[in-house]
């Protein structure tokens, strides 16, 4: 017997980055009845394709929210870059064992050095500063948290070396890590004392 399973169907929403954004969507799917499979950052699997009035109806809503139906290919493929490196960084537990590169490359099917200019052509920035910028933010969050120290940090994010962390962390912030803890604290600090 031959079984024929629904195809799925994608779509892609730039700005969605949250929790709170996966939500907000979910609701905006079910007001225009349409049956989805995954609701992801970026990106919506449903069961079937959905009318133009339903397209242009869930574009609207979602833009009352902050967030934006893609529809041109180069649009949700940046998105999609953007997505996989905030999961990537922000959210997985371990980065992947292989180079970042590598792991784009897979996950998004196309050749690096494609990803690479098409997404610094459009946002401005090359990929590698993006990933840079991105890691960065997390090392600050770590810092602020205080449960792990630098080199535990730099071992997280796999960085070669605690010097090579905190090169990188100086070039982007203009400050020393410990510094930046430091002046944190000391803020947090003077905050609780008012």
């Amino acid at each position: 017997m031959l079984v024929i399973s629904k195809v799925k169907v994608k779509l892609f929403i730039k700005y969605m980055v949250s929790l709170r954004c996966k939500l907000v969507v979910k609701e905006e799917l079910e007001k225009l009845n349409i049956k989805y499979v995954v609701i992801d950052l970026g990106v919506v699997e449903i069961l079937e394709d959905i009318t133009p009035e339903q397209h242009e109806q869930l574009k609207q809503n979602l833009a009352k929210s902050g967030l934006e139906l893609l529809d041109d290919k180069r649009s949700v493929l940046i998105e999609r870059i953007q997505n996989i490196i905030v999961e990537m960084i922000h959210y997985s537990e371990e980065l992947p064992k292989i180079n970042y590169s590598s792991f784009l490359s897979e996950k998004l099917d196309y050749n690096y050095t494609y990803l690479s200019n098409i997404f610094a052509e459009v946002k401005g920035i090359t990929l590698q500063n993006y990933i840079i910028m991105h890691k960065i933010e997390k090392v600050k969050e770590l810092l602020l948290y205080d449960e792990l120290n630098l080199t535990e940090i730099s071992y997280r994010l796999q960085y070669s070396s605690v010097a090579h962390l905190s090169n990188q962390f100086k070039k982007v912030t203009g400050l020393t890590p410990s510094f930046y803890k430091k002046m944190k604290k000391q803020r947090s600090q003077n905050l609780e004392n008012l």
